[in-house]
């Protein structure tokens, strides 16, 4: 049975990386690292004074009524004299166009029923921007999302100062009345769009873009045209902007937040969404940083490669209990322990991961007994993981608002508490409290 141990060893070992990945993040991302250069209090600041470069903020938006109108005022109240907001009401059949007009927005309406999804709106407003002078940076924000007060000046002002794009903090809040889907739900996005890109940043490593609150500068863009059809076009742009010679990088210091789905089928629909592009983007991109970091030797590159090839936390989780599960049938028919331990090993770096993430950036809002539908929400999640083999996810779909868009109070029913707490041990942060829900 040697040969079953070793070839059992070698995947077990191969599934493990992610984990130790995982882990070796979230470990760095929890220590207690002082900044430096401790930025004012948001309320401190006024647009007007704020030292940044006039941008222009692009808000694609497709049958976003019910919250267009909050998303306007969030970012209007951070806007400094020059800025310029575009909102692209792409195929939208409600009064999308109009209440972002009446907000003060400048507005693009497009309708192209055959060339549908974000990325064909941000190019449709990038193709308006480029028209007259065009701005110096171009942030992009999603029609669901509110910034938290100072957003916009800490990422326009990270980017100028970078010269590279600048992703914000973008997480999501669970809904009024949550089940434990919707908690856990909101964890898993916190790992994995604050916990490992701050690792990434600690690191000196660039990071990828998550989906929404990122600032370009405009030459970055030229050369790249969102006219495609990747339903996660953030990822893949993450990857395009590090090939060219400007790999984004990480801004903890603003923060931005969305409602998850309120709606079981519309939160399913938009899992399944998120994580086949990441599974695609995943496949496909891999090999195209490995090949370029051969030819380029560029450390960045590499660690963009090492990043992005970590699946989904879900599905790590699965893989390794899989393993392990597959390893004691091996030692029943004779096979050695070893890809147990390493499965075993793997399972339990997870779970110390996610309770140290839990324990260090989430335990004020989200009580610990919902750690215990962990398990139950990777076993939900399993389906969603065999479509993309059988049926996967190839085109861009809506996500359906519910009750939750009616008022942004209602949206986001913490949201004044998040904003009030804006100290935290690592600096002046408010990302502790932006899921705060319970």
């Amino acid at each position: 049975m040697l040969w079953m141990t070793a070839g059992l060893t070698a995947i077990a070992a191969l599934v493990a990386l992610p984990a130790l990945v995982i882990a070796a993040q979230v470990i760095v991302a929890a220590l207690p690292i002082a900044r430096s250069v401790r930025r004012p209090h948001a309320d401190r600041i006024t647009p007007n004074e704020a030292l940044r470069p006039a941008v222009a903020v692009l808000v694609p938006a497709h049958n976003e009524a019910l919250g267009i109108r909050a998303t306007i005022a969030s970012i209007a109240a951070q806007m400094a004299r020059g800025d310029r907001l575009v909102v692209v009401a792409d195929n939208c059949t409600d009064e999308t166009a109009q209440i972002a007009r009446d907000g003060g927005a400048e507005v693009v309406e497009r309708s192209d029923l055959t060339r549908r999804g974000k990325g064909f709106a941000l190019q449709a407003g990038l193709t308006r921007l480029g028209t007259a002078r065009p701005p110096e940076f171009v942030v992009v924000v999603d029609a669901d999302c509110r910034l938290q007060a100072g957003c916009l000046d800490a990422l326009v002002t990270h980017a100028a100062t970078t010269s590279r794009p600048a992703q914000a903090c973008y997480l999501m809040t669970a809904p009024n009345a949550p089940r434990a889907v919707d908690v856990v739900s909101a964890l898993a996005v916190l790992v994995k769009n604050r916990v490992r890109p701050l690792a990434m940043a600690r690191f000196g490593f660039p990071c990828l873009i998550t989906g929404s609150g990122c600032a370009f500068p405009w030459a970055a863009l030229q050369a790249h045209s969102f006219d495609g059809g990747n339903i996660v076009e953030d990822m893949q742009l993450a990857i395009d902007l590090a090939l060219a010679g400007s790999p984004p990088s990480y801004c903890d210091e603003a923060l931005l937040f969305a409602a998850l789905p309120d709606r079981p089928a519309a939160f399913v629909s938009q899992r399944r969404r998120w994580e086949h592009g990441h599974l695609r983007t995943l496949t496909t991109q891999v090999p195209r940083l490995g090949l370029a970091f051969l030819r380029t030797g560029r450390v960045e590159l590499a660690a963009m490669l090492i990043d992005l090839a970590v699946p989904p936390l879900s599905l790590v989780v699965a893989l390794n209990l899989v393993l392990a599960i597959a390893g004691l049938v091996a030692i029943g028919l004779g096979a050695g322990w070893a890809p147990v331990a390493i499965s075993g090993a793997a399972l339990g770096l997870l779970g110390g991961a996610v309770g140290l993430a839990w324990w260090r950036f989430a335990r004020d809002w989200m009580p610990f007994r919902f750690l215990l539908s962990v398990p139950l929400y990777v076993l939900a999640k399993l389906p969603l993981y065999a479509s993309f083999v059988v049926r996967r996810e190839s085109t861009w779909v809506r996500t359906a608002r519910g009750s939750q868009a009616t008022s942004d109070r209602n949206s986001f029913p913490n949201a004044e508490a998040a904003e009030n707490s804006v100290e935290d041990v690592v600096g002046v942060n408010r990302t502790e409290h932006a899921a705060k829900v319970l």
